[in-house]
């Protein structure tokens, strides 16, 4: 069985507050009585009520306020307000209606009235709280099917990256270039570019793009890209079209991340001062991803051992990148480098390979960076 429902019976007058209750009780509700409209106020904040019958003139707090409050209340608004009065005046009712009221009885008031009232406005009652109710579940439902979507998008995002990070070292198998170089570069990248003020959106995609940038070397005949000395003019040259190569592969995609991957691929490798390749940019016509990248590539190439060098020291490396601002480097870009070096020796250190050593050597060309 249901649980009863509740009605405040608000009077200043104890005679009324006793016929209502004796006319109401009866039809098996739960009766609830105030004695102005501030004691109402007040019993609402401790009960949860169907439905208010409310006199208009009482100490304290009159009803045309205590209607006010109710109905500005998110959590009473929708309970059904009745005035009982004996005020016949229309003005009276419309300040009543402008308070908040819901319909009228008129003292005396007449038990069949009376019933046929309440018992209409406790199915209103009924079905808004059906419908509050059905909100919030449904609210609730989307609200969990939102968190179990941004969790399979989590789990999608990091899969790509993932796949991203497999294949591009899959391109670069026969390269010097390793999985955890990918990674280390690839957030170097994502760091630098966040305190440059990209967005996260920027930054997320930057992420997933700059993994990417020498994915053209898979066109690069083993003749040059394994040598493991210097390479001559002609072999550099051909060392060069990896740029040209790489941005081929990732062009014409709808996907933001590889578009972001064939700028990248592309111009990792121009020089703030023009001196670098493949189409020689200068300064800001390089496109900032691809500034980032370049000292975020070489910064790892610096620091990391290959089959034709050792590790360079963090100083010797700090030493080449200050000594390329200006030339090598966007000056901005190695201020915001130099920022963060903390934030970024920690993805060193997360993205370490096993025997992995950093002595003093010299490294005669940054031409494989």
């Amino acid at each position: 069985m249901g649980e009863k429902s509740k009605i405040l019976v608000v009077d200043d007058e104890d005679r009324n507050l006793r016929l209502m209750e004796a006319m109401l009780l009866p039809l098996g509700y739960e009766i609830l009585m105030a004695r102005d409209g501030q004691e109402a106020i007040e019993t609402l904040g401790t009960q949860a009520v169907d439905l208010i019958l409310l006199d208009l003139m009482m100490p304290r707090m009159d009803g045309f306020e205590a209607a006010r409050r109710i109905k500005a209340d998110p959590d009473t608004r929708i309970v059904p307000v009745v005035i009982v009065t004996a005020l016949h005046d229309v003005q009276d009712r419309v300040r009543a209606l402008e308070a908040g009221a819901d319909d009228f009885l008129t003292k005396p008031v007449e038990k069949t009235e009376l019933r046929a009232r309440v018992a209409s406005l406790l199915k209103v009652k009924a079905y808004n709280d059906h419908v509050r109710n059905y909100q919030r579940e449904l609210e609730a439902e989307v609200e969990r099917r939102t968190r179990d979507l941004k969790k399979a998008f989590e789990k999608i995002k990091s899969a790509s990256l993932e796949t991203v990070y497999r294949l591009t070292r899959a391109a670069e198998y026969k390269d010097e270039d390793t999985g955890a170089h990918i990674q280390r570069m690839s957030n170097y990248a994502a760091a630098i570019g966040r305190v440059m003020g990209l967005n996260e959106k920027v930054t997320e995609t930057l992420l997933y793009a700059a993994p990417m940038h020498d994915i053209g070397k898979i066109g690069i005949p083993d003749r040059v890209l394994l040598k493991p000395g210097k390479l001559d003019p002609d072999e550099w040259e051909i060392m060069k079209t990896h740029t040209l190569i790489g941005a081929s592969i990732l062009e014409g995609s709808t996907i933001g991340f590889i578009r972001l991957g064939e700028v990248i691929a592309l111009t990792h490798h121009e020089k703030w001062d023009g001196s670098g390749y493949p189409r020689g940019l200068k300064g800001n016509e390089i496109p900032l991803v691809g500034r980032i990248v370049a000292i975020a590539d070489v910064f790892d190439a610096l620091t990391s051992k290959r089959p034709y060098k050792e590790a360079f020291s963090l100083e010797k490396s700090y030493e080449i990148i200050r000594a390329g601002r200006g030339g090598h480097f966007d000056p901005a870009v190695v201020d915001a480098f130099f920022s963060i070096t903390d934030r970024l020796l920690a993805i060193k250190e997360r993205f370490s390979e096993e025997g992995e050593s950093a002595p003093e050597s010299m490294w005669p060309a940054l031409q494989r960076a």
